[in-house]
């Protein structure tokens, strides 16, 4: 299920939008804001897959909040003004819609967002890290798990560990979801390398991770079926 926020300070806009989503299964709402600022906040304590933004807003424009996250979720930019169209694709936003655009072309811009998201766990079976100068190639069958620290992570391997930038989430999106998943907001875990579930602690050789409670659910589903 993608996480989406809405962030557009019209209310006829973001009505448009809570429409369309409500219409289309595979995505859910986490949080709508009228104003960038307090989609920056909520951005600091929680997650999100995808957000539709809007250009135009007061105190903060969406082009200058989208400078300011070091690690955004897929953006699809929402505006009636098309000159920032170029700005935005600088900026390796997913999609551009421009006011008013149909449903047809707001499932369009959905699909090209989830295609981008699941395109690095197709086709190949490693991962490249740049850590302390160097570049390591890690297969997935490699991978323990990982463990988050802010902007941070360790990827803990059969052999030794790497500590790197980059966020938890992207990390998460480029390996095979049916193979890793999320347990927790600090951990991921190779669920072939789970050797048992006790409580909410997932034993993994000498290591023991906690399952986050609203994570749990989704890891159960793919503990227990193989997906």
């Amino acid at each position: 299920m993608i996480q989406c926020l809405i962030i557009d300070d019209e209310p006829a806009a973001r009505d448009i939008l809570k429409a369309y989503i409500s219409d289309t299964p595979e995505i859910e709402i986490a949080g709508i804001f009228k104003d960038a600022l307090e989609a920056k906040q909520f951005l600091a304590d929680n997650e999100a897959d995808l957000i539709f933004l809007d250009i135009n807003m007061p105190r903060l424009s969406g082009i200058s909040f989208l400078k300011t996250l070091n690690h955004p979720p897929k953006i699809i930019l929402t505006t009636a003004y098309s000159e920032y169209a170029l700005e935005g694709y600088e900026l390796n936003v997913v999609d551009y819609l421009l006011k008013p655009f149909s449903f047809e072309r707001f499932i369009k811009a959905v699909d090209k967002a989830r295609e981008q998201s699941e395109y690095p766990a197709k086709g190949q079976g490693f991962i490249t890290i740049k850590a302390d100068g160097k570049l390591y190639r890690i297969n997935f069958e490699q991978i323990l798990f990982a463990e988050s620290q802010g902007d941070y992570i360790t990827v803990h391997t059969e052999e030794n560990k790497i500590t790197f930038n980059e966020t938890l989430k992207d990390f998460c999106s480029q390996l095979p979801k049916s193979q890793f998943s999320r347990v927790h907001k600090s951990y991921l875990v190779s669920l072939p390398k789970i050797d048992y579930l006790q409580g909410n602690m997932i034993m993994l050789g000498k290591h023991s991770i906690p399952v986050g409670k609203s994570y749990k659910e989704s890891f159960l589903q793919k503990y227990t079926s193989g997906l």
